[in-house]
């Protein structure tokens, strides 16, 4: 685990989720938040979509850059796309817990060639309900199979976890103060614009009970003005 930590930084905890299909719809949102955002998401739609380009700029143009890649394959494959993840100069990459200790503890290890890349594990999507887990075999509702996959990940050496911001107080209550928790589904609005996320939740719920870091897309992307929004999410701290 890398305890040497810039993402302490409160200016930072909020990360904005660049879920676009094209480069320029992102930029166009960084330009828009300009100095307001230091912390970008970018996954796999528009990694595909626009390449590795747009993540190596952002961190050029001094932001920091969260990788969602849900890493899940040989460890083989897993280590050259963190060591790929790091050579961009990202800050957090993310590996699925359920591919177990061997796909997590092969990205740990990968990441120790760069100081300031984490590697979090995904816990269980946020799309998923307990009805999902059974349907792949999980004799456990979502909490159990969070903490279950929580430890492991602790035991690969992992920094922290991705788990739903409802998640957050167990979650924090078993890692203690120093590991990372990232909550994807944070919504400013209803849950039903959580944007496919099964279990959503505040800014506010989220920090209050252990989140480190909250990711939070369409609530600020399809603001009518993304910077109050974001200020708003940041205000919940």
């Amino acid at each position: 685990m890398n305890t040497d930590s810039p993402l302490a930084d409160a200016h930072r905890r909020v990360i904005v989720a660049l879920d676009f299909d094209n480069r320029p719809a992102a930029e166009a949102l960084v330009e828009r938040l300009g100095d307001a955002c230091g912390f970008y998401k970018v996954g796999l739609e528009l990694l595909t979509a626009a390449g590795p380009g747009l993540a190596r700029d952002l961190v050029g143009r001094g932001h920091e850059v969260f990788l969602d890649l849900k890493l899940f394959e040989i460890p083989n494959s897993v280590a050259g796309a963190v060591r790929a993840a790091g050579a961009l100069g990202a800050s957090m990459v993310t590996v699925h817990a359920m591919g177990g200790t061997g796909i997590m503890a092969a990205a740990v290890e990968a990441a120790r060639e760069f100081p300031r890349l984490r590697v979090l594990a995904l816990t269980v999507v946020t799309s998923m309900t307990g009805s999902d887990l059974a349907d792949i075999g999980v004799d456990a509702d979502t909490e159990e199979q969070v903490l279950r996959l929580a430890r492991l990940a602790v035991r690969a050496g992992c920094d922290g976890v991705i788990a739903s911001p409802r998640e957050a107080g167990m979650l924090r209550e078993l890692l203690g103060p120093d590991r990372l928790i990232v909550t994807p589904g944070v919504t400013l609005g209803p849950d039903g614009e959580a944007g496919g996320h099964a279990r959503p939740g505040t800014p506010e719920a989220a920090f209050a009970t252990g989140a480190s870091h909250v990711v939070v897309g369409r609530s600020i992307a399809r603001a009518a003005d993304p910077v109050a929004a974001l200020r708003r999410v940041r205000a919940a701290r």
